[in-house]
């Protein structure tokens, strides 16, 4: 059973996502992909973020929605935010170097921003570079591979791609964080690999692992 923090936690975060929803239907215009997070209360557990700071990354997306409207041009450029534990990604295309430095210090400004990873690309063209429907599609083979990976925790990985360029991100060993970047090119469509994981030890790691209900552990087993 759910506990009341988790039932709690996950009301938050289903408001939060109803926040979005509403904000970029309000906008009309779809300038900013949002990198979304899983409000179910499974999966908001197992988690390697606090609570707190899975809350604060969507706020962050919510927030850079509004500044980069303001940043840059909505009919001819798109940038995609991504946070992860407050470590923000900035993918997309825009028309000129003036506009990728102005949405990189738009969101450097927002609160609870811990760092910032400029990948924008100047392409100087009002036509994008490559479908977003090609860009899904070898997001959703890189997240399938990840789960059918035994020796790793695929919900422990983000990934983004723009233009071919898979981005993972997460809170991993570098074991875990080699074996998702062989796994990840070896997949069609792959054109390059970026990491921009924040690597921990093995005890770190054993420290961020949730701690079993002890009703539960406790719980002799059924036969």
């Amino acid at each position: 059973m759910m506990s009341l923090r988790s039932r709690s936690l996950t009301t938050r975060l289903s408001m939060l996502l109803a926040a979005l929803v509403a904000a970029s239907a309000l906008s009309g215009c779809a300038v900013l992909f949002l990198g979304g997070a899983a409000v179910g209360g499974a999966l908001v557990a197992t988690d390697r973020r606090t609570s707190g700071a899975q809350l604060e990354d969507q706020a962050i997306e919510l927030k850079a929605a509004g500044r980069l409207r303001d940043a840059i041009d909505p009919q001819r450029s798109k940038v995609g935010v991504v946070s992860y534990n407050r470590m923000v990604l900035l993918t997309g295309e825009v028309q000129s170097d003036a506009e990728k430095a102005n949405a990189e210090q738009a969101v450097a400004k927002l609160e609870n921003v811990r760092s910032i990873v400029n990948e924008i690309g100047v392409v100087g063209s009002a036509t994008f570079s490559r479908s977003p429907s090609g860009d899904a599609l070898v997001t959703s083979k890189v997240k399938a591979t990840l789960i059918d990976a035994r020796d790793l925790q695929a919900n422990a990985f983000k990934v983004t791609t723009e233009r071919g360029t898979v981005y993972l991100m997460g809170i991993v060993t570098e074991r875990e964080a080699d074996r998702a970047t062989e796994l990840t090119r070896s997949i069609s469509g792959v054109q390059k690999v970026v990491r921009v994981f924040e690597i921990v030890t093995e005890a770190e790691l054993a420290n961020l692992r949730p701690v079993p209900n002890a009703s539960a552990a406790s719980a002799p087993a059924r036969p």
